[in-house]
């Protein structure tokens, strides 16, 4: 499956973002989706997840209050979303869509796709 994500942006901080995830080759709704992202010169971490029929979704901890971001997937439109609200400039990295297991570990994901920037300015 390759998958092409998009969205990304300058945003001052509070502002919103919604980042999306297009896939082809094979069709999101065999696998679980999950959002990454990886900050200049820190490691890549997990953001999001969402599993196979969308009915589940999984939060990192930096983003699950106040229902900041949210993930959903569109099985007719093979796209995967990240909606994101009330940004912080700790939120500024490069964000990655993968598909594979549900879950928080990177090794679950076996397709990855390209990184979209996100810049929260302060």
């Amino acid at each position: 499956v390759q998958l092409q994500a998009s969205g990304g942006g300058l945003v001052q901080a509070g502002g919103s973002l919604r980042l999306s995830c297009a896939a082809s080759g094979r069709t999101v709704s065999n696998y679980a989706m999950g959002w990454f992202r990886q900050a200049p010169g820190k490691e890549r971490e997990f953001v999001a997840s969402i599993n196979w029929s969308g009915l589940n979704t999984y939060y990192a901890d930096s983003v699950k209050g106040q229902g900041r971001f949210t993930i959903s997937k569109d099985n007719a439109k093979n796209t995967v979303y990240l909606q994101m609200n009330s940004l912080k400039p700790e939120d500024t990295a490069a964000y990655y869509c993968a598909a594979g297991n549900y879950g928080s570990n990177l090794k679950q994901y076996a397709y990855w796709g390209q990184g979209t920037l996100v810049t929260v300015s302060s």
